[in-house]
């Protein structure tokens, strides 16, 4: 990350940055932290945030100041670059199944309590001895599918069993049970996102219960994903949301009703270079700025051009179709992505920014961490 002093012999302006560039605006990322951070404090719940939306220790380090709380990752190599940075409490959110992976989790520092997701006997035997291995604990949460049959187990005695396996194992400690209801994101209506937010808490309760009615501890009940964290964690009974978009929000966010426009902190700055027909505009940001992910508002919403679309993309074009709005050569507009995660990991910088005025420069340290 670059310190205040390069920026100021660098860029402080907006104008100055080429395109394309991936821009934070400072006003809309507190709101969002600091609502996300009131859901959970209103319901009694712990927040861990998921940095793989930004993959930023930087941003992190905003997270953790207001929940006093761990962060979640998605792979491995994100936790390293996490603990290279001093987080002390490291989730990773994922099943790991290669005992390089888990060597590599069970080398960092001793000072860090490190967690994972199992749904296997297997899973939880290759963990146990490695960490045993080290002479080191990895606490594992049972990942439970509660419906978006993904990764996850939901059967009783599947999860009894599996959790009195993981009881005799050295190395390796059940902290309780976790989920990710990601067929949120097929939601059509909020009502719908109400719905499959609420159902997802009360399904791990339920097993919770019922496991702990059989001996078992549960101490951690942890559900994620940012549209779903208002609804689960008003359960009684849940400990823990994990949620990561909210940081930014994005317009797959918005189609979902969950935020409006204005909430979107993270934009694209783009410039146009060609104005081929009166039209079609053609801006210099394609899939590797914007990715492919697809909404209601094809490949991201143009902010102040009402009635132009931004319709297709190739590499390093983006084809913006339009009737009633104008653009001009040079002209650079603002783009909200429909998915902060797949951009953020595209780029190697942000820029921090309250209106024109860039404050703050961060890099992007864990992009293109994929194992």
């Amino acid at each position: 990350m670059f310190n205040n002093n390069q920026i100021e012999n660098m860029i402080k302006n907006l104008n100055e940055l080429d395109t394309p560039a991936l821009i934070i605006e400072i006003s809309k990322l507190e709101q969002n932290l600091n609502e996300m951070q009131n859901i959970a404090d209103r319901n009694g719940v712990k927040l861990r945030a998921h940095t793989k939306t930004h993959k930023m220790p930087a941003l992190a380090e905003m997270q953790i100041a207001r929940s006093g709380h761990g962060i979640a990752v998605a792979k491995v190599s994100e936790a390293e670059v996490f603990a290279q940075r001093g987080f002390r409490d490291i989730q990773i959110a994922n099943i790991l199944a290669s005992p390089g992976k888990i060597e590599r989790m069970a080398a960092l520092s001793p000072e860090i309590k490190i967690s994972c997701f199992v749904d296997s006997q297997e899973a939880a035997k290759l963990i146990s001895e490695v960490f045993y291995k080290f002479g080191k604990i990895c606490y594992v949460y049972i990942e439970i599918n509660t419906g978006h049959n993904r990764s996850g187990i939901n059967s009783y005695n599947e999860i009894l069993n599996l959790a009195l396996f993981i009881d005799k194992l050295s190395g390796i400690s059940l902290r309780g049970i976790a989920t990710h209801a990601g067929h949120i994101y097929n939601s059509d209506s909020a009502e719908k996102v109400k719905e499959i937010g609420k159902s997802e808490g009360e399904q791990m309760i339920e097993i919770a219960n019922h496991s702990r009615a059989e001996g078992v501890e549960i101490k951690e009940i942890s559900c994620g994903s940012t549209p779903g964290a208002q609804f689960s964690s008003s359960i009684k009974g849940i400990t823990e949301i994990r949620a990561g978009n909210y940081i930014f929000n994005d317009m797959i966010q918005v189609s979902l009703g969950v935020v409006p426009e204005e909430r979107c902190a993270l934009t694209i700055l783009a410039t146009v270079i060609s104005i081929p027909s009166e039209n079609r505009a053609i801006i210099d940001a394609g899939s590797k700025a914007l990715a492919l992910d697809k909404s209601n508002y094809a490949y991201g919403k143009i902010i102040g051009k009402t009635g132009a679309n931004l319709v297709r993309l190739s590499e390093e074009h983006g084809i913006i179709e339009f009737d009633t709005c104008n653009f001009k050569f040079g002209e650079r507009v603002r783009i909200i992505p429909n998915h902060a995660c797949t951009v953020c990991n595209l780029f190697d910088y942000a820029f921090l920014v309250d209106g024109q005025e860039v404050l703050e420069i961060f890099q992007i340290e864990a992009r293109g961490k994929v194992t």
